[in-house]
């Protein structure tokens, strides 16, 4: 429920929708180059240790007899995971499919914050920092994957792998062939050098701006939604607020599901179709 609502429509709805979208941010100065946006560090490395943790304590406990739900869950991930590795990537490589893996569930964790309460966590945020909410309490934002700098950092560490790869399958003169000579042939290299780059540019670029997209756009909807929904504070209990707005936000966020699974398997999939073309010869 909104507590810019509760607030007896004091709150702004910008101001509301605004202080929704604002990090957490450090930096050393006023004028410091770096800026860091400690929420979106924190919930990601946090997410990060939850999926490892999770992973290795049921791993640990694993048994060769009839697996229990958690393992059999784990054990439908990993042949999933795997399953789409051997449709897409064709050459032996030990580091693909753990980084599908790692890819698929860190992306399904970002995005599956989406679904909390949209007032909860920074609400928790305003009573640890002993501020009234949404009245000089602490910016807080949840999901990593509604965050650019999350995604393009993302987007280029596939990126990279895709130089790594390259050289690993190709070498140095198979990575300049594939630069210069494709698709049209040695005499324009000039050509296939600037269809290289502009090829190569839109790959992280893509990946990055795909699930941003589609994951702001989510987090926008429910903050929106949580503008509408009536709380005690304001009294307001027509049948629009005890029927209407929690079967929207409930059929929206049952929606979303989809949505959370489907971005983290795309950009899995594409970053191993990637790996993939960086590796094989065409």
């Amino acid at each position: 429920m909104s507590e810019a609502a509760a607030s007896g429509g004091l709150i702004e709805a910008g101001k509301y929708i605004e202080h929704h979208l604002e990090n957490a941010t450090w930096s050393a100065g006023g004028d410091a180059f770096w800026t860091f946006h400690l929420d979106t560090i924190g919930f990601s490395i946090g997410l990060g240790l939850l999926f490892t943790g999770l992973f290795w304590l049921i791993g640990s406990r694993a048994t060769t007899g009839v697996p229990g739900r958690w393992q059999n869950a784990v054990e439908w991930v990993f042949e999933f995971i795997d399953n789409q590795v051997h449709d897409s990537f064709h050459l032996k490589n030990r580091l693909v499919a753990p980084l599908a893996l790692t890819l698929f569930c860190w992306i399904f964790l970002f995005n599956m914050m989406d679904l909390l309460p949209v007032d909860l966590l920074p609400w928790i945020a305003s009573l640890v920092s002993g501020t009234q909410y949404m009245a000089g309490s602490p910016a807080l934002r949840v999901v990593p994957s509604t965050e650019l700098n999350m995604t393009i950092a993302l987007g280029l560490s596939v990126f990279l792998l895709l130089f790594a790869f390259t050289f690993i399958y190709k070498g140095p003169v198979g990575f300049l062939k594939e630069v210069f000579f494709h698709p049209f042939g040695k005499w324009l290299f000039p050509v296939n050098a600037l269809l290289w780059v502009v090829e190569t540019i839109a790959k992280p670029v893509s990946l990055s701006l795909r699930l941003f997209g589609n994951m702001y756009a989510g987090e926008l909807l429910f903050i929106l939604m949580a503008l509408t929904i009536p709380t005690f504070a304001t009294l307001d209990w027509g049948v629009l607020s005890v029927l209407a707005y929690p079967i929207l936000n409930l059929a929206w966020s049952i929606f979303h599901i989809l949505i959370v699974i489907l971005q983290a398997f795309i950009f899995m999939t594409i970053s191993v179709v990637y790996l993939s073309l960086a590796s094989e010869e065409h």
